[in-house]
C-alpha cells in the first residue's frame, strides 16, 4: 500500500460493521489508519473485518454493546492494549426507529429508555472513554458522534430516536469547548436517507420512495461509501482547526 494520510493512526468506528460505520471505516482503512470496529454481532464484525484486511490494512473487531459501561471501559482498554494507541473515535452505533415504531400516545417509557440508552448513553460513553485516553496521550485528536437530519426535522414516530440525535448535537458542543484546551477537536455528522440493512426495506416501499426523493435535490438515496472522504477529513491533520461543527451530508434534503 502507498503512503495514507493517516498511516499510523488508530482509529475507533462504533456500529462499524454495516451501513454508514462501515463505510466510514472503509475510507479509514484504505487511508492508512488502524481500526477498530465495534459491533454487537459477531458474524458481521467477522464480515466486516475480512473485507476490510482485504486492502491491506490491520483491522481488528470487538463484541461492545455501547449502552453497558463495562463493556465500553473494557474495549477501550483493549484497543489501546492491541493497537497501542487512540487517535480518532467515531462514536456512530445507534438504533434507528424502524417502521414499528408505536404512534407518541401509544409509546412507553421502557421503549424510550432502550433508545436513549444505545443512542445517547452509548455516544456518551464511547466519547467519555476515548477522551481519557486522548487527553491522557497528550497529543490531542479527533472525537466524532453521528447524529441525524431527525434532529433537526420532525418525523412521526421518531421521536425518541431524533431526541437522542438532538442530545448528541449538545453534547458534541459541550465537549468541543471543554476538551480544546487539550487538543481534541469534537465534531457531530448529520445524515440522511442513506442506505444501510436497517432501512432498505424501508427504502423499497414506493410510498417512502414517492414522499422523499422528490425533495432531495440529487433525486436519489446516499451510499455508504459517501461518507468515506469526511472521515478521512476529521481523523486527519487536515481537520485540525475543525471542532464544535454540525456537518450535514443529506444530498440536499435540507435546502429544498
Amino acid at each position: 500500500m502507498s503512503a495514507g494520510p493517516l498511516d499510523g493512526r488508530v482509529v475507533l468506528v462504533t456500529g462499524g460493521n454495516s451501513g454508514i460505520g462501515l463505510g466510514m471505516a472503509r475510507g479509514l482503512a484504505e487511508a492508512g489508519a488502524a481500526v477498530c470496529i465495534w459491533g454487537r454481532n459477531r458474524e458481521k464484525n467477522a464480515r466486516a473485518t475480512d473485507e476490510l484486511r482485504s486492502s491491506g490494512a490491520r483491522v481488528v473487531s470487538r463484541e461492545v454493546d455501547v449502552s453497558d459501561e463495562q463493556q465500553v471501559v473494557a474495549g477501550m482498554r483493549a484497543l489501546v492494549e492491541e493497537l497501542g494507541r487512540l487517535d480518532a473515535c467515531f462514536a456512530n452505533a445507534a438504533i434507528s426507529s424502524g417502521q414499528d415504531q408505536p404512534r407518541f400516545v401509544d409509546s412507553t417509557l421502557d421503549q424510550w429508555r432502550e433508545m436513549v440508552r444505545v443512542n445517547l448513553d452509548g455516544t456518551y460513553l464511547t466519547l467519555r472513554e476515548a477522551a481519557r485516553v486522548l487527553v491522557e496521550q497528550g497529543e490531542g485528536g479527533s472525537l466524532v458522534a453521528t447524529s441525524s437530519i431527525a434532529a433537526r426535522f420532525g418525523s412521526p414516530r421518531e421521536h425518541a430516536y431524533a431526541a437522542t440525535k438532538a442530545g448528541i448535537l449538545a453534547l458534541v458542543n459541550s465537549l468541543a469547548v471543554e476538551l480544546g484546551r487539550h487538543g481534541i477537536r469534537v465534531n457531530a455528522l448529520m445524515p440522511a436517507w442513506t442506505a444501510s440493512p436497517a432501512l432498505d426495506e424501508w427504502f423499497e416501499n414506493p410510498a417512502v420512495a414517492e414522499r422523499i426523493l422528490p425533495r432531495i435535490p440529487l433525486r436519489r438515496w446516499g451510499r455508504p461509501d459517501e461518507w468515506a472522504g469526511i472521515a478521512i477529513y476529521l481523523a486527519s491533520d487536515a481537520s485540525t482547526f475543525h471542532t464544535g461543527d454540525v456537518i450535514r451530508i443529506d444530498g440536499g434534503y435540507s435546502v429544498f
